[in-house]
């Protein structure tokens, strides 16, 4: 990833994430686990972690910024993961 891509002036936003991001990533191990049929390859895991970000709500913080109330919940991100990976098992090629 270049981050010179993410300058506007001598402004960075290289380090605003969405955060879901990790949490997805996070979860996905024990996710896919449940998922004893399905051994996704490298591509597939891109996208189900692709679509399971697309399921939730954008989440982006700064590097200093704090929540105060956390709109998309556990259960919602483990939700998201599991219908993409349910959607890329059946139809790996559509997606």
């Amino acid at each position: 990833m270049n981050p010179e891509k993410y300058m506007l002036g001598d402004i960075s936003f290289f380090n605003i994430r969405n955060k879901n991001e990790l949490r997805i990533i996070n979860r996905m191990p024990a996710i896919l686990a449940e998922f004893t049929d399905f051994v996704p390859d490298p591509l597939q895991l891109e996208d189900i972690y692709a679509l399971a970000l697309n399921m939730l709500p954008a989440r982006y913080t700064q590097q200093h910024s704090f929540v105060i109330r956390e709109s998309v919940s556990p259960e919602m991100v483990d939700h998201a993961i599991r219908e993409a990976a349910l959607k890329v098992r059946s139809s790996p090629k559509l997606v």
